[in-house]
């Protein structure tokens, strides 16, 4: 049985709501219900092991009856259960699907050459000391400097002075980084539209604030040290902010690549006080080397 013919089924057994009562209410309470009466099935399973005959067969009886009120709640709210278990599944192969070991989509293919993120290139992140407080300053493969030298432009030093690895990251595992085309010196310049929508102060500002939000987010966890995934919530924000973007062809678990990427490189310049980066976009593969 489908899910379609499944809640048809169902809501021929719906009762009418009460006068002046929400018709939400009494299947979204019944759904609830249902789901600690799971619960205690799976805990009775526990705690009697092989005696509990009957525990699966409970088990079986208790996620009927969930299925029951999820069809009838979502007939509340005119949805349809069909729908609603093919976009769950779209958007578990968004979040979960491991990411293939493929080439990421190419955003400047048809660009010239000078435009273009570099498959390869190396950075190196310098340390210095100017007027009391260190600074970091990036520099390219041939000496030239990468953008201004940075501080943590924090009252507190969290080495955020090293944040350009989250944007090296962005470009070695999505592709995708306005703030590295500005510090390559790669914006799509031939084509003013690109210029300004994908590689101007807009994009570069919004690339900016996702690496200031993840950074809120990861000083709370450790710094992803021993984290496996990211909440979906955080992963649904960037998402939005991305919507209008070329970027946003790329996947939850892409970006939750780029983001580990970006803080595994992120905490080796931390330990080592800077280090050199190297970008492999064919590999999607970002990694650090000591001074």
């Amino acid at each position: 049985m489908d899910f379609k013919r499944y809640q048809q089924a169902a809501i021929k057994t719906l009762q009418p709501p009460a006068e002046d009562t929400d018709p939400v209410l009494v299947p979204l309470l019944g759904l609830a219900g249902e789901v600690g009466s799971l619960v205690t099935a799976y805990k009775k399973r526990l705690r009697d092991g092989p005696a509990y005959e009957q525990g699966k067969h409970q088990l079986r009886e208790e996620l009927g009856d969930v299925l029951w009120y999820v069809a009838a709640v979502a007939h509340r709210f005119d949805l349809d259960l069909d729908d609603i278990a093919a976009a769950s599944l779209e958007k578990t192969k968004d979040r979960w699907r491991p990411t293939p070991d493929t080439e990421h989509t190419r955003f400047d293919a048809y660009f010239p050459s000078h435009e273009c993120l570099p498959r390869q290139t190396t950075l190196t992140f310098t340390p210095i000391l100017r007027e009391g407080r260190t600074v970091i300053v990036l520099t390219r493969e041939d000496g030239t400097p990468a953008g201004d030298p940075l501080t943590s432009a924090s009252h507190i030093e969290d080495d955020y002075r090293f944040h350009d690895a989250f944007h090296l990251a962005h470009a070695a595992v999505l592709g995708w980084s306005p703030v590295t085309r500005f510090l390559l010196g790669r914006k799509r310049k031939s084509d003013l539209r690109t210029d300004e929508a994908e590689d101007g102060g807009r994009a570069i500002a919004i690339e900016e604030g996702i690496s200031a939000l993840v950074f809120s987010y990861a000083a709370r966890h450790r710094y992803f040290a021993d984290i496996e995934h990211i909440d979906n919530e955080l992963l649904t924000t960037i998402n939005h902010m991305t919507a209008h973007l070329e970027v946003s062809v790329c996947r939850a678990a892409d970006w939750e690549q780029a983001i580990f990427a970006g803080y595994t490189a992120w905490r080796q310049l931390r330990e080592q006080d800077g280090g050199t980066v190297h970008l492999d976009l064919d590999r999607r593969l970002l990694t650090v080397d000591p001074l």
